[in-house]
């Protein structure tokens, strides 16, 4: 029938993550989409409490759809970090004394796969 669109059913994909690091005071996840996700480990009052060395003990748990710290009994979704659900608002970056940490990119699995830079 001319003029007329067919309803397309889309599910809705939960992000999946496939690596995690923290760099200084961010936690970033890269997803299965190839999209990398960062945020401010102070948005989370766990994290925001915890030292360099225990924020970087994050691994993915639950075939990705988690991080994990284990030392500091801290799980959060990574949907959660997609749709940005976090415990605490954003820290008043004008009264920051350090520079807020900057993404630098590091090759993605696909890349590293490829063997591009």
């Amino acid at each position: 029938m001319p003029g007329t669109l067919k309803k397309k059913s889309f599910e809705a994909i939960e992000p999946v993550g496939i690596s995690v690091w923290v760099d200084g005071r961010m936690v970033f996840v890269e997803l299965t989409d190839g999209r990398v996700v960062g945020f401010p480990a102070d948005r989370f009052k766990i994290l925001r409490d915890a030292t360099d060395e225990e924020l970087a003990k994050v691994e993915l748990r639950l075939n990705g759809f988690a991080l994990r710290w284990e030392d500091l009994d801290e799980d959060i979704t990574v949907a959660g970090v997609v749709a940005g659900n976090f415990q605490l608002p954003p820290a008043d970056i004008s009264s920051m004394k350090e520079p807020v940490a900057r993404y630098t990119p590091r090759q993605t699995r696909k890349q590293r796969k490829s063997g591009r830079e």
